[in-house]
């Protein structure tokens, strides 16, 4: 019985342990590296470079022999007669001709050798594109984290706006009772309320939508009120020079990667087709019995007069090949600079904006807000005063946590124009 209720208390326990740990927020790198082992996209992309592999054991296999079995000179309406006399015997296979033959095709000029590697450079340009699917999926997996920060932080704005109204008009309410302030005055200041709470529902759907397309793409069925993520919803002003971010990107980019890659598989597809345009002989050996010899054997080898076609068409397509994935290759380099200097631009115009916010604007708007507030609870400020300075607060606060969300967006896609995380 004992054995029993410690293990109900065990499972109660891991239970609860469970639930408690699926309330706990999710880091960035936690999201992460759950959407790299569940996304079927990405699980589904990863087979195709195991399918490219197992083209390399394909393109490298020798070819197979070719075995012929036959008999000749059957005669069916053959009777053999005995030396001694006697009854005569149906003998078809009297004077029958076995015979066999074996022969085997023999590559020259490493053709095996060059359909290897040709494989293996599109195993290789495979990896590359897997690589670079990956790097977009994880740009929209970030600005999906990112967007449920800046909506968690909105809501949180909106709750404490309502709750900072609420106490004004706890005080107003007081003031209405003195006789302080005019009755139609405090029903505008509650119709206004309503402005807050539309805020703070608006907030609230905001970060529901966030959260169910984050968890689409982790492909995640958890409930979303026990989905939560947590992060430094901020800006830094350090940003690595442009150049570096430049060659950084030009090393890591896996769609020039691949663009480079191409090349090469397009270089030894046209050695390929030079080494298929020679000459490949077949080897025979025959064994056979044509009586009276019992057995005998002969050796053949045949080889074609490769006199008109000598692949010249594969030859001249290959050697196209090789020019236009080289104008692809420059292409991809040229988007691999326009992509960092884009958003390398995009972060400099949000980090310009957002300065002075946290500089002076964000200062600026608390002091209004609380100095004309005070001084319309004690009667030294209109109502349209108090009004406006609370609608500027909103807006300086608003403003500011969108363009916080924008810089984040923007290192995103810086990051993924460089092809690793320079900016976290």
């Amino acid at each position: 019985m004992n054995q029993k209720r410690s293990g109900w208390l065990l499972l109660m326990a891991t239970l609860g342990f469970n639930a408690f740990a699926q309330q706990q927020p999710f880091t960035w790198e936690q999201i992460r590296d759950h959407f790299q082992a569940s996304n079927p996209t990405l699980k589904a992309a990863q087979l195709s470079i195991d399918e490219s592999r197992a083209q390399e054991i394909t393109a490298y296999l020798r070819p197979n022999p070719d075995l012929t079995v036959a008999v000749d000179q059957i005669n069916p309406f053959s009777t053999q007669t005995p030396p001694n006399g006697g009854a005569s015997t149906y003998s078809p296979f009297a004077y029958a001709f076995p015979a066999s033959s074996i022969s085997y095709l023999h590559e020259r000029r490493n053709k095996r050798e060059l359909r290897r590697e040709s494989a293996q450079k599109e195993t290789e340009i495979t990896a590359a594109q897997y690589a670079d699917q990956e790097r977009n999926l994880l740009f929209n997996l970030r600005a999906a984290f990112v967007q449920t920060l800046e909506q968690k932080a909105i809501l949180d704005l909106t709750r404490e706006n309502l709750a900072y109204y609420n106490h004004l008009l706890d005080v107003s309410s007081e003031r209405l009772k003195a006789g302080d302030i005019a009755k139609v005055d405090y029903q505008r200041l509650e119709l206004q309320r309503v402005q807050y709470e539309t805020d703070v529902q608006t907030a609230t759907v905001g970060l529901r939508t966030a959260k169910i397309q984050l968890l689409a793409l982790l492909n995640d069925r958890t409930p979303v009120e026990q989905f939560d993520v947590a992060g430094p919803f901020d800006f830094s002003s350090a940003i690595r020079p442009l150049e570096e971010l430049r060659r950084l990107a030009l090393d890591n980019r896996p769609d020039l990667k691949a663009a480079m890659e191409a090349v090469d598989k397009a270089q030894t597809d046209h050695r390929l087709a030079v080494a298929n345009g020679s000459v490949d002989p077949t080897f025979g050996l025959d064994l056979a019995r044509n009586p009276p010899i019992p057995v005998y054997f002969g050796v053949n080898v045949t080889i074609p007069l490769r006199i008109f076609d000598r692949n010249q068409g594969e030859k001249l397509r290959t050697q196209q090949d090789i020019t236009r994935n080289e104008r692809l290759r420059d292409a991809a380099t040229a988007q691999v600079f326009s992509d960092v200097d884009s958003a390398y631009a995009t972060i400099e115009s949000n980090l310009t904006l957002l300065r002075p916010y946290r500089d002076t604007y964000l200062k600026e708007a608390v002091e209004v807000r609380d100095t004309v507030s005070f001084a319309y609870t004690r009667g030294g400020a209109s109502l349209l005063d108090f009004l406006q300075a609370q609608q500027d607060y909103r807006s300086t606060e608003l403003n500011y946590l969108n363009l916080v969300g924008s810089y984040l967006t923007a290192a995103a896609q810086l990051n993924m124009a460089v092809g690793q995380e320079v900016m976290r």
